[in-house]
């Protein structure tokens, strides 16, 4: 049975934790049966590393490939810590265009880290990249936030780019995806498809979220968080990510709480599409646990039973030290 049509049991979460000193802008895994209650892997520490570009990452992306049998992990080239921190850090105007990959066909086993450079020369970083199957082109939409504050004049603030690959290796030159408008800002865009309609949720001084047919179409303004009653903006979370509960017609929307240090909040819906509210609630503090660790802008990729065992045995807390990862 392959990975395609074998039964989705539980969720991996990578992640980073902060920029308080070398390893915490890393990438991190926990493990969860349910999507609510994490358990923290690798005793608390990095599972990768970067020793390429700036040798931290921030804002990792786990995807299954097309075929089901490769994943592709990216995240942004950045050490807010190497660079004596945010006051000091300039990060989007002198910040890198480039991403770092890994890849793995087992989870287990991971690629390097690479580097590749996929924003335009005008730019001042690029930061939160996702990627999603486009199955009408046959293709990967590859996209993140670059600013053009390095800019003199011109639209300022950051701006979504995407790319198209088939291998994420060799990538179609950046172009413009979303915009909110000159000196305007968004960051921070997720995608996930239901049925046969995309929704994408971004930062834009709300948590925006969107409706197409297609990834290269027109999409239309759905709601916000806080339209839909939650009371919650883009001042209160940032880094919205979406997965679908494993054998249910129910969706999370996990959001960072970055300005009160809050850590990941889960917002539960059965719609995605509905615009009131009903649909809509955020999850009990009873109801969720995301471990020891504080997960800073991650993600989930929904996972078999047989990669979660795998997962577990190789990275369990109590796991011998000759089973810690090493890349490659």
């Amino acid at each position: 049975m392959s990975a395609r049509t074998e039964e989705l049991y539980g969720y991996l979460f990578v992640h980073f934790i902060g920029e308080s000193d070398l390893n915490g802008e890393q990438v991190y895994f926990a493990l969860s049966k349910d999507g609510m209650q994490w358990k923290d892997l690798n005793r608390e520490q990095p599972v990768l590393t970067s020793s390429v570009g700036e040798r931290g990452v921030r804002d990792p992306y786990l995807l299954r490939g097309a075929d089901g049998d490769r994943f592709y992990l990216l995240a942004t080239d950045l050490s807010i810590y190497g660079r004596g921190g945010w006051g000091l850090a300039e990060a989007t105007l002198t910040g890198s265009r480039s991403l770092v990959i890994w890849e793995s066909a087992d989870l287990l086993n991971w690629s390097e880290p690479r580097l590749v450079g996929l924003a335009p020369e005008e730019a001042g970083c690029a930061w939160a990249p996702e990627a999603i199957y486009d199955e009408e082109s046959g293709d990967y939409l590859v996209f993140w936030a670059s600013s053009r504050d390095a800019q003199s004049g011109g639209e300022r603030g950051l701006h979504i780019y995407s790319s198209r690959t088939v291998d994420f290796r060799t990538f179609t030159p950046a172009e413009p995806y979303i915009s909110r408008g000159e000196n305007a800002s968004i960051i921070d865009t997720t995608i996930i498809r239901v049925g046969n309609r995309y929704y994408r949720a971004s930062g834009d001084g709300q948590i925006t979220i969107e409706r197409g047919s297609r990834l290269d179409g027109e999409w239309e303004k759905l709601s916000t968080l806080e339209s839909l009653g939650l009371k919650l903006t883009g001042k209160d979370a940032e880094g919205p990510q979406f997965f679908k509960r494993n054998g249910e017609e129910k969706w999370v929307l996990l959001v960072d709480r970055y300005s009160t240090q809050g850590g990941y909040l889960p917002i539960l819906t059965t719609d995605i599409g509905d615009t009131t509210g009903t649909a809509w609630r955020i999850a009990e503090p009873g109801e969720y646990d995301f471990g020891a660790l504080k997960k800073r802008h991650g993600s989930v990729l929904p996972i078999t039973q047989k990669e979660y065992e795998a997962v577990e045995k190789r990275w369990a807390a109590e796991a011998d030290e000759t089973n810690i990862v090493r890349n490659g």
